[in-house]
């Protein structure tokens, strides 16, 4: 984001004495430009301007010469008495006489590096004579800095802070994707003066001549045969040569102070002059090395194969949207790339150590053009940040005379009379706005005057079409307002939100959580009551996670939508199931030592159909056709939502109690019963025998009544348990919270009355061939108890014992039930409970060939 130094601002808005960052922050973010930090100063504790009185070299062991030298500081800063302070320096630029830069004991400099007194080279060192790079202001670290050589002479003692700008504070603040023109001081002081009225200039704005057509020049070619959207990549190409500069030689400190604390990297003149107006007027340039350049120079789109090395180093495959600047070595039209087009330029023609010849380059091209090369390449650049939110198309001829300016003052240099200047650029637009309508949509009484007045501030020229409407042309550094309601919303940034009252609306009676929703958190209470702790996970899955649970090749699980710009390469997919994330966050419990875990997740899952089609890519702009969005939306696959749950370790924890209790297949089929109930649907249990990743057999099969598959539930797999690190015998639930919603009764609740007669209890044990489901000899107890003359006095059914052994025949178990009995009208009698007991195993024989184990 921007950084805003206070110094440079004050270069385009007149600031108060005494203005803080905090306090500008306070101003700019009353027109909608937040603070992002404030960055202190470079520099802090005493840093004062210093006189070389005496310079004593001494040769040392090591063969290095260091100077012993006395440096007065001023009275105030001097050795106790008025002596010099001694200093050691390594640097020879230096006599006496020079004026320097002294960092005093208790001065800290970038880095932080703290400044203390001494013991070094036989002398105590009392202080720091400072090169350019100590204090951040350059590269430069072969030699301490000599005010006389930037021309200054100022009195010893001096506050080198306040005389090089490093006490300065810097805001950084936050620029939303439309308010592209804050990325550059013009813009930010422009809303500095929105916000107090202070006098702004603009130094942006062309001149007559600027403004003129401009002929001859290096010849220049705007040809782009592919516009994206149908709007060309570039409609403003404008250059000009600049012969015999010094481009290499260092800038001038008070721009290298500028650009260090903008945050970039001063490099040398050519390049920084470039970077320098771009922060400044929020145009980028580019500074190709002429003897390097063959013309035409032309602006097309990429062809299939090229490549290019760009001024990081980085060799990129092209793109056919890519918009290249190309030049014509050997006359050959458009055939070498030198640079991605408002992105990044090539290291072909890019200035070095022998340049001396410029062709200084400032155009306008297409926002989305850009931004999209930007991230296809995944290189988001300072001139792509400003070019992806919109450059003022009128501002490329006003910066490329400033870049001339600064470099033929700093670095020589003659600027040739002929000019470059392909100007394909339309006028800005006219917007018709009613004058009423910012106050019947803000809810404020903006009179009429004070809406033609808040326009004019911004830059437009208002015309008036009649009595009630104006026709506004925006100004040309504002391609985000285009209709009305931009305008509207111009009034009211800069009559100040803190005018909008604020109303609450009232809240509708009679509604609340939908029937859905409150199931959904019922779900979630229960589990956590039962033990589990909820999880978030995140969606993104790979197919190594889909070979851990180990899917079968063709499982429909393994159909899984591929995301197009995934956050990481390797998991390049959306889930299919739950469990693939939530073992996930198991396994990484278990692997920081929580042995016993216990944990669910409510969330979306995506199942694209198999014969789905692609979505329609459609263009942006307008608005799409019904048919185009019916086909969109059938494109989106299901998501149905989905509850499952871990379970691993101990779900019962021993003391001295007892030993505990390690969870096992019934924990996880319970508490999908759980979730079953909450929701008010009967499960009915199955056995499955071929479901990955449970076991094959503890895994049972989760549906309703009607046989609509709901989930599943038991005991992983041991080849899943041992992919994830979790402990042995670890279960696992998934259900489909949509299909159990769907199957949940709409009809309210009844109650059913409480029984004042006593309960009675019968115990039955059945032995039945040992295949069959436990289930299923359960269901058919409670078929036969509700069967009973006694009639339906089966209040509760609870198997409780499972026996194999030498007391029942080989082949077959006994399974033991007990029944709680209780009728609404009577205490039951001995001969019913009887009744109720012999029918049971009447009903168990018919269907298994139960008998009652003696």
């Amino acid at each position: 984001m921007p950084r805003v130094p206070l110094t440079w601002l004050a270069d385009h808005v007149e600031l108060p004495a005494g203005l803080t960052a905090e306090q500008l922050a306070a101003d700019l973010v009353r027109v909608g430009l937040e603070e992002e930090a404030i960055h202190a100063a470079a520099v802090t504790g005493p840093l004062v301007v210093g006189e070389v009185v005496e310079r004593t070299p001494e040769p040392q062991k090591n063969g290095k010469t260091i100077n012993w030298c006395r440096v007065d500081v001023g009275a105030e800063h001097n050795e106790p008495g008025g002596s010099p302070r001694g200093i050691v320096c390594g640097a020879h630029n230096f006599d006496v006489g020079d004026k320097v830069v002294v960092a005093l004991p208790g001065a800290v400099l970038p880095g932080p590096f703290a400044i203390a007194s001494r013991k070094t080279y036989g002398h105590v060192s009392d202080g720091m004579i400072c090169s350019a790079r100590e204090l951040g202001l350059g590269e430069d670290h072969a030699g301490i800095i000599v005010l006389s050589t930037l021309g200054l002479d100022v009195p010893v003692g001096t506050d080198a802070r306040e005389l090089l700008g490093l006490g300065d504070e810097v805001l950084e603040i936050n620029v939303t994707p439309d308010r592209g023109y804050c990325f550059s001081m013009r813009g930010v002081a422009r809303e500095y003066a929105h916000s107090t009225g202070a006098r702004f200039t603009d130094r942006g704005l062309a001149t007559p001549e600027q403004q003129a057509p401009a002929s001859g020049g290096v010849a220049v070619e705007l040809d782009d045969d592919a516009p994206v959207d149908g709007v060309p990549g570039a409609d403003r190409f404008v250059a000009q040569v600049v012969r015999g500069v010094r481009a290499n030689d260092p800038s001038p400190q008070w721009m290298q102070r500028r650009l260090t604390q903008a945050g970039m990297r001063p490099i040398g003149l050519a390049v920084d002059v470039t970077n320098y107006v771009m922060l400044d007027l929020g145009q980028p340039l580019h500074a190709y090395d002429l003897a390097k350049v063959a013309a035409p120079v032309v602006v097309r789109r990429a062809q299939p194969g090229e490549r290019l090395v760009t001024l990081d180093g980085v060799d990129r495959a092209l793109d056919g949207e890519d918009l290249l600047i190309t030049d014509s070595p050997g006359g050959v039209r458009a055939s070498r790339v030198l640079g991605l087009a408002g992105v990044m330029g090539g290291g072909e023609s890019e200035v070095g150590p022998e340049t001396t010849d410029l062709l200084v380059e400032a155009a306008h091209f297409d926002p989305v053009s850009v931004a999209r090369t930007s991230r296809r390449h995944r290189l988001s650049s300072e001139a792509a940040k400003r070019f992806e939110r919109g450059v003022d198309p009128q501002l490329p001829r006003v910066a490329v005379a400033r870049v001339v300016e600064l470099l033929v003052e700093h670095g020589g240099g003659t600027p040739d009379d002929a000019l470059t200047d392909v100007d394909r650029t339309s006028p800005p637009p006219s917007v018709t706005l009613p004058l009423d309508l910012p106050g019947r949509l803000v809810g404020v009484p903006y009179p009429p005057q004070e809406v033609r007045d808040t326009l004019e501030q911004i830059g437009a020229e208002i015309t008036d079409a009649d009595d009630e409407t104006v026709t506004v042309r925006v100004p040309s550094w504002r391609p985000d307002l285009a209709v009305p309601v931009d305008l509207v919303e111009e009034v009211a940034r800069l009559r100040g939100y803190d005018q909008i009252p604020s109303t609450v609306p009232p809240a509708p009676t009679g509604r609340g959580l939908t029937t859905g929703q409150r199931l959904r958190r019922a779900v979630a209470r229960s589990l956590a009551e039962a033990g589990f702790v909820e999880v978030l996970t995140y969606p993104f899955v790979s197919t190594e996670q889909l070979d851990a649970l180990g899917l079968p090749a063709d499982d429909e699980r393994r159909r899984a939508a591929r995301l197009v710009n995934p956050l990481a390469e390797s998991h390049a997919f959306l889930r299919t199931n739950l469990l693939v994330t939530l073992l996930d966050a198991a396994r990484r419990n278990v692997g920081r030592g929580l042995t016993d875990v216990a944990v669910f997740e409510i969330g979306l899952v995506t199942r694209p159909a198999a014969d789905a089609a692609a979505a329609p890519r459609l263009p942006g702009g307008v608005r799409p056709t019904d048919d185009q969005l019916a086909a969109l939306d059938a494109a989106v696959p299901a998501q149905p939502r989905r509850v499952a749950g871990v379970l691993a370790g101990a779900v019962e924890p021993a003391g001295w109690w007892g030993s505990g209790r390690r969870g096992d297949h019934t924990d996880a089929i319970a508490a999908a019963r759980r979730v079953a109930d909450v929701v008010g649907v009967e499960l009915v249990v199955t056995a499955d025998a071929d479901h990955q990743p449970w076991h094959p057999g503890r895994c049972a099969r989760l549906t309703t009544t009607d046989g609509t598959l709901v989930g599943h539930a038991g005991e992983l797999h041991p080849n899943v348990v041992a992919a994830h690190g979790l402990p042995a015998r670890a279960g696992a639930f998934e259900v489909d919270l949509d299909v159990l919603l769907a199957a949940a009764s709409r009809e309210p609740l009844q109650a059913q009355p409480v029984s004042g007669f006593p309960v009675a209890k019968e115990d039955v044990a059945l032995v039945v061939p040992a295949h069959v489901p436990a289930s299923e000899v359960l269901d058919a107890v409670r078929t036969g108890a509700s069967a009973s003359p006694a009639g339906d006095v089966a209040e509760d059914v609870r198997l409780f014992d499972v026996y194999v052994g030498d007391q029942v025949p080989d082949g077959t178990r006994s399974l033991a039930f007990s029944l709680r009995l209780r009728a609404a009208d009577r205490t039951l009698t001995a001969q019913e409970t009887a009744g109720v007991r012999e029918s049971v195993v009447a009903e168990a024989q018919r269907r298994f060939g139960a008998t009652l184990r003696g």
